[in-house]
């Protein structure tokens, strides 16, 4: 225990961290400033290391096979919230340090998604049972940030039809107009906007469970007439199209790829046409994804810096017509999905079993206060080849976004 207790030493300064060793020893962390109370057991000598060595994926990993438990009725969001607040202690360590210097140096690598890995990667965490899905998001399946007006009386199902009107009302969509989706996961906006707008869709996305299912819920909605969802990388798409749109897609382009992306979106664009971007985003400087995400949930993702983002609109040649950044919505949707899972967790293990309940609980709790007290955010962009293409007022998102709400309400 003897380097563990050293960095738990450094890095617990907010809060207490009780740690029941192998042998049943209780070592007593920080207790110098007031903040969470955790309790955790040990069981295996073998954690010691490790848990110095890489304390981000180790902690998961340990957590996940019951190597790691929680004592004294604590949840494994207190023992991250407990890590939450002292996430400046940890970043400060020098083996920490010297562990991001490496990840940086690998994160093209990480971060390589090739057609074909992109679909792999994609499949990673797409193609798992939809049934599982179904127990925490809302009933559109929408799998992205939400958009809260009234945060402690909205639903979830109510702040994602928020979030879809928000995104529609940057469009201008007429009937008969032409939208390519990058990325269409279980089709809720697709569907949205050819029932709302009477625009044509053609929807790419590489996980065939997810196709599947977008394709019968447009079946349901009345408008696979105006829907095409379609099992192809975003980079073999071809033709031209009024609207580009792309919600949590660029998070799984990767840094190496943000070209490739935003060349694409050109190419797919009419001379007056504009696209939305909708992402996850970090306010802080450019940075590399965590070990956990990166083996368990997410392989081959990367949310981008502001920086990085512009960095490549400015060598594709797009005009930035409209950025909006979204922070704490994100949180508030995490937290929804959180408690959702929790309350369905008998269920989630009948389909799954104990370990993965215990990863995803672990991922959900983690991504969570991310946005609650890391560098994550969600921006919004619109972008265009020609300035003019978007008016120069936002005058007509708020018009167009109040009347949607109000007919939504009548």
């Amino acid at each position: 225990m003897l380097l563990l207790s050293k960095l738990l030493r450094r890095f617990i300064r907010q809060g207490t961290l009780r740690v029941r060793d192998a042998d049943g020893k209780v070592h007593v962390f920080g207790e110098r400033l007031p903040g969470p109370d955790v309790a955790i057991r040990l069981h295996d000598r073998k954690l010691y290391v490790k848990l110095f060595i890489n304390p981000e994926l180790y902690a998961a990993e340990a957590y996940m096979d019951g190597t790691l438990t929680l004592e004294d009725g604590a949840a494994i969001h207190d023992f991250l919230l407990l890590f939450s607040v002292n996430r400046a202690g940890l970043y400060s360590y020098g083996s920490q340090k010297l562990m991001r210097r490496v990840w940086r140096g690998l994160r093209r690598w990480h971060q390589a998604n090739p057609i074909g890995l992109a679909a792999a990667h994609a499949r990673h965490h797409y193609d798992i049972s939809t049934e599982l899905y179904r127990l925490f998001l809302d009933d559109q399946m929408q799998y992205s940030c939400a958009y809260f007006r009234d945060v402690e009386h909205e639903t979830l199902e109510q702040a994602q039809r928020n979030k879809l009107i928000h995104a529609t009302s940057k469009l201008q969509l007429k009937p008969g107009m032409t939208v390519a989706e990058i990325g269409s996961g279980w089709g809720g906006f697709a569907i949205h906007l050819a029932r709302e707008t009477g625009a044509h869709v053609t929807a790419v996305n590489v996980s065939p469970e997810q196709i599947k299912a977008a394709r019968i819920h447009a079946e349901a909605a009345g408008v696979s007439d105006r829907v095409v969802f379609r099992e192809l990388d975003y980079r073999q798409l071809t033709g031209q199209f009024d609207r580009v749109v792309s919600v949590g897609m660029m998070e799984h382009v990767g840094i190496g790829h943000f070209d490739e992306y935003f060349l694409k979106i050109r190419e797919l664009l009419t001379p007056d046409g504009y696209a939305f971007i909708h992402c996850i985003g970090r306010m802080s400087q450019p940075g590399t994804t965590g070990p956990f995400i990166r083996k368990y949930i997410f392989p081959g993702a990367y949310v981008p810096a502001l920086s990085e983002t512009f960095a490549a609109t400015e060598r594709c040649g797009l005009w930035c017509d409209d950025m909006e950044v979204l922070r704490l919505h994100y949180r508030y949707t995490v937290k929804h999905w959180r408690e959702r899972f929790a309350n369905n967790r008998a269920r989630a293990a009948a389909i799954y079993d104990e370990r993965f309940c215990r990863m995803w609980e672990f991922y959900l709790a983690a991504v969570e206060l991310e946005f609650l007290h890391g560098s994550h955010m969600v921006f919004q962009l619109l972008l265009s080849t020609k300035r003019d293409a978007v008016p120069i007022s936002r005058d007509f998102m708020v018009d167009g976004e109040r009347e949607a709400w109000a007919k939504s309400a009548s």
